[in-house]
């Protein structure tokens, strides 16, 4: 076959098996969008209270199994002047009579990690037709392989709430990487380090308390996260790193992970700190934990880039997600705020400070939003308005959010993927296409402008 004749019958090809529709072709677009909440503990406060501030949004239910949460959601409600929805609540299965609504957009699912996917799949098979979802996707492999199979299945939508994809200096050298100020790209790095020691034990009132209490009682995340750093070993969180280095360089959209390995130092930290806290004599002091101090990741691409990943969280240390963009013509270090680029740095082979460059670059998305509102409002400084925001406007238009199915699920299983790599002793692991062959196909879309 002649190579023209190959390349058209295979773009051909591709667009007859493109299952999901960048325009939801069995909804139509919406003035106001219905949302149900699964999930009111303080990160699912922290949308009802972005949704309760915008005309555009009705809550129509919420659903939690604990009193309290669901006191203090009710009270957010009360105080916004908007009217009470629908509550479900007595067992874990509740959220399914939420389900059975017929009134429901969209369903955000704001619960512990193990189950998300059970949540987002019902939530399918009831005919919601856009489901979002805190990270991560689901716990293994195959969980991720489900949603994205129900998600093709039924012509629906699936985002993950990732947020992190929305700093405004993330966005800016996004802006800087699309208008080629880096050259092409070659290296990046990104990580989830993060001291959470004071989250995986505290006394159930505060979740950043120094207390150690081993499941306790109350809102505190220590009654589901801190199992998974007994029983697992892995990149445990891996999306605030992951996904904005994705975008830069098109994943799922012109390019592709190919391959995975990790590797994990040993578990010291979270024993330490029992026995600081709490004494030798502490009964947690006997848990061994089996989750590495840091994990390390370095992922290959189908266009040749390499990304490298850590998951620090039991270890002493500031916040930081350690962002590192590089490429022919220069770099952008995030931990020490600097960026050079050949040629245009005032200094040779000396760090430029990052601001003039983020505010040179500043990106559309920010231009049109950055208030004090937004910042003040939305939490997270901001980010938690645009991840929010860009959902709504995807239902009231009737289109694939910005971030879909394909890219939650590439994102999220870097998790149960780097356990397999540690556990079959640090080996490389293929890493699955959940396109399908559809990423040489898919055009960019996240952030691509201001509409959103």
């Amino acid at each position: 076959m002649k190579r023209r004749s190959f390349v058209a019958n295979t773009a051909l090809a591709a667009a007859a098996f493109s299952f999901i529709p960048s325009r939801n072709l069995m909804a139509k677009e919406v003035k106001k969008v219905r949302m149900a909440i699964i999930g009111t503990g303080l990160r699912g406060q922290a949308h009802l209270e972005n949704a309760l501030r915008r005309n555009d949004v009705d809550v129509v239910a919420i659903c939690d199994i604990d009193q309290r949460m669901l006191g203090m959601a009710s009270d957010l409600i009360r105080k916004s002047g908007k009217p009470m929805p629908r509550v479900f609540d007595g067992d874990p299965y509740a959220y399914r009579k939420l389900l059975e609504l017929k009134n429901i957009d969209t369903v955000l699912i704001v619960t512990p990690w193990e189950w998300h996917t059970a949540m987002i799949v019902d939530s399918l098979q009831a005919g919601i037709k856009y489901v979002a979802t805190e990270v991560m996707l689901g716990i293994t492999l195959e969980d991720h392989w489900t949603v994205v199979r129900e998600a093709e299945k039924h012509r629906a939508h699936v985002t993950m709430l990732e947020n992190a994809c929305y700093f405004r200096d993330v966005l800016a050298i996004l802006n800087m990487v699309r208008q080629g100020e880096f050259g092409e790209i070659v290296h990046l790095q990104a990580g989830y380090q993060h001291d959470l020691r004071g989250v995986k034990f505290n006394n159930g009132v505060d979740p950043y308390d120094s207390g150690v209490e081993f499941g306790p009682k109350g809102f505190s995340e220590a009654r589901w996260r801190t199992e998974h750093s007994v029983h697992r070993n892995g990149d445990l969180y891996p999306t605030h790193g992951l996904g904005p280095v994705a975008t830069m360089i098109d994943i799922n959209h012109g390019n592709r992970f190919l391959s995975l390995n990790s590797f994990a130092s040993k578990s010291r930290g979270l024993h330490d700190y029992i026995v600081k806290k709490g004494g030798a004599n502490h009964p947690n002091a006997k848990v061994r934990f089996k989750l590495g101090d840091i994990v390390t990741t370095h992922l290959k691409c189908a266009n040749g880039e390499t990304i490298l990943l850590q998951h620090d969280t039991n270890l002493p240390r500031p916040y930081s997600l350690g962002y590192r963009v590089q490429g022919t013509n220069g770099i952008w270090m995030q931990v020490n705020k600097g960026i050079y680029i050949e040629g245009k740095s005032a200094k040779h082979h000396e760090w430029d400070d990052q601001q003039a460059w983020l505010d040179k670059f500043d990106h559309p998305l920010w231009k049109r939003w950055a208030n004090k509102e937004n910042e003040n409002a939305a939490g997270h400084g901001g980010i938690d308005f645009f991840v929010l925001h860009g959902l709504i406007e995807a239902i009231k238009r009737g289109v694939s959010p910005a971030m879909d199915v394909y890219d939650a699920a590439a994102w999220s299983a870097v998790t149960p993927i780097s356990e397999k790599s540690i556990e079959l002793g640090y080996e490389t692991v293929e890493f699955p296409d959940f396109t399908n062959g559809q990423w040489m196909y898919r055009k960019p879309k996240f952030a691509l402008n201001d509409e959103y």
